[in-house]
C-alpha cells in the first residue's frame, strides 16, 4: 500500500527522536531520512524504523499500588511512572525494573510497609539512593549498586519506611547456563 506525505513525515519524526535518544548515529539518521522522505510503500517505510522501539501509551506521572495482605509484584515489560507510591500492610513488594520501559532518567519510589519487605531489581548500570528509607527492626541492603547518579543511567530514589521488614536493591541475577 502506498504511503502519504503525512506517513513519511511521521516516519521522519520517529527517526529524529531515535537520533535524539542516541539510538542512531548522524550518518544513519541522514541515510534513513533520505529513504523515509522518498518511500513509496509502507513496507519501505516500516523497514527503516523496524529496529527502533515502538511508541507505547503515555506513562502516568504518579501511580499508587496498595495491598493489605497480598504480594505486590511488577516485572517484565511494564511502564514505570516517574513516581511510584506503594503501600502494603502485611505483604511484600517486588519491583523488577530490569526489563521495564522507563522513559524518565529519575524514578522516585515511596514505600509504606508495615510488616512487609521490598525487593527492587534495577537494570544493569543503574544507581539507587536509599538514604530516605527508614526501617525500625529490619535492614536495608544494596549489593554492588552505586548510590550516586551515573551519567546516562537510570537513577532510582527510594523513600519511605517499614517497621519490621527490609529493603533489598540489586541488579538482575546472572544466569550461568545461557548462551
Amino acid at each position: 500500500m502506498r504511503v502519504s506525505d503525512e506517513d513519511r513525515e511521521r516516519g521522519a519524526r520517529k527517526l529524529q527522536e531515535a537520533f535524539m535518544e542516541g539510538r542512531l548515529t548522524q550518518l544513519e539518521l541522514e541515510d534513513r531520512l533520505e529513504l523515509a522522505l522518498t518511500a513509496r510503500t509502507y513496507g519501505d517505510l516500516l523497514g527503516l524504523i523496524a529496529d527502533l522501539p515502538a511508541d507505547g501509551p503515555p506513562v502516568d506521572e504518579v501511580v499508587e499500588l496498595e495491598s493489605k495482605n497480598g504480594h505486590i509484584k511488577r516485572s517484565g515489560d511494564w511502564a514505570v511512572p516517574h513516581r511510584l507510591r506503594v503501600a502494603s500492610k502485611y505483604g511484600s513488594v517486588e519491583l523488577d525494573l530490569s526489563e521495564a520501559v522507563i522513559p524518565h532518567p529519575v524514578v522516585e519510589i515511596d514505600l509504606d510497609l508495615k510488616y512487609g519487605s521490598a525487593k527492587i531489581v534495577l537494570p544493569d548500570g543503574a544507581a539507587a539512593d536509599i538514604d530516605r528509607f527508614h526501617t525500625d527492626w529490619g535492614s536495608t541492603v544494596t549489593t554492588n549498586v552505586p548510590g550516586r547518579a551515573q551519567p546516562g543511567a537510570l537513577y532510582v530514589v527510594v523513600s519511605g519506611e517499614t517497621k519490621y521488614g527490609s529493603l533489598a536493591v540489586r541488579y538482575p541475577r546472572k544466569r550461568w547456563f545461557t548462551h
